[in-house]
């Protein structure tokens, strides 16, 4: 079952990247068209999605940690956090990711980067503050299981490419505005109206196209990564008691960005952590906690 979602968030990755790689190239060569570069625009949206995705994908665990203001943990202030940390590497074989701390009241934790060999593990100082050592272990466990099932390449490219997405289309939308009221020529206009819709389009559609994507990939890998974190504590006690310790937490992130929030243990935002409907990011965690209960 593990293999087989490795394999299957491999290939969902790749999808992605080449979906992002079609659609930076389209919206940069319309804005490059717009601007009468001729046949240098194939050139420069193809340069430019190739050199995008490449940063991206090489440089995404850096970029999300700068959107959420994390700062490397440390021997001195983080050690039962790093201790707790080792035990669980040599239980499940995976190289020790680099630890990280947000500083926010609220408990949570998440996990990004490309692969085992460039993971990040990252826990706000409100987790710290409230768990035992076993809860903590649970919540670790929890995140080394999305590294160990290749979710953290999934759900980290998908936050970068989706942002980097809504940030393009929106410059396509401003720069139609600027053209619709400029006189050069009746081309140039014309040319404006397209750029306004297209720029339109995938400002309307970038929000919806996130959270397609972020309920694709969030659900389930919430349901197996909890499975595969007993496999490594061999003690679900743990993660179902840090489970509870966060469903009865009322404080929401401070400063976390939209295009992060589906990778978080528990949804950021706690006015909606029990709700249900189809735009939820994140499984209730009574749902999640029954299924542990079922294991232990």
């Amino acid at each position: 079952m593990i293999l087989k979602a490795v394999r299957d968030n491999k290939i969902h990755t790749y999808i992605i990247i080449l979906g992002f790689f079609l659609i930076i190239s389209l919206v940069i060569y319309f804005i490059c068209y717009y601007l009468n570069l001729g046949t240098l625009s194939v050139v420069i949206a193809l340069s430019f999605s190739i050199i995008t995705s490449v940063v991206s994908y090489y440089n995404c665990d850096k970029m999300v940690l700068a959107i959420n203001g994390a700062r490397p943990a440390t021997e001195e202030q983080d050690k039962l956090l790093s201790s707790v940390l080792d035990g669980l590497c040599i239980a499940s074989g995976l190289p020790r990711p680099k630890l990280y701390v947000i500083n926010d009241p609220s408990p949570n934790a998440f996990a990004t980067g490309r692969n085992p060999e460039h993971a990040v593990v990252c826990v706000t100082t409100g987790l710290l503050e409230i768990m035992d050592k076993y809860e903590l272990e649970g919540v670790l466990a929890h995140e080394l299981s999305h590294i160990k099932n290749y979710d953290i390449l999934l759900s980290t490219i998908v936050s970068v490419f989706v942002g980097f997405v809504v940030i393009v289309s929106d410059f396509a939308l401003r720069l139609s505005f600027w053209g619709r009221h400029s006189d050069d020529n009746e081309n140039r206009g014309s040319l404006g109206i397209i750029m306004f819709i297209v720029g339109l389009i995938f400002l309307i559609l970038s929000p919806l196209f996130t959270k397609l994507i972020q309920l694709a990939i969030s659900r389930k890998r919430e349901y197996l990564a909890d499975a595969t974190a007993v496999e490594f504590t061999r003690n679900p006690n743990g993660l179902i008691s840090a489970l509870k310790k966060l469903q009865s937490d009322t404080t929401s992130m401070r400063n976390v960005s939209k295009a992060t929030a589906h990778m978080y243990i528990n949804d950021p935002d706690k006015k909606k952590r029990e709700k249900t409907d189809i735009f939820s990011t994140h499984p209730p965690i009574s749902e999640r906690i029954a299924r542990l209960e079922h294991i232990n």
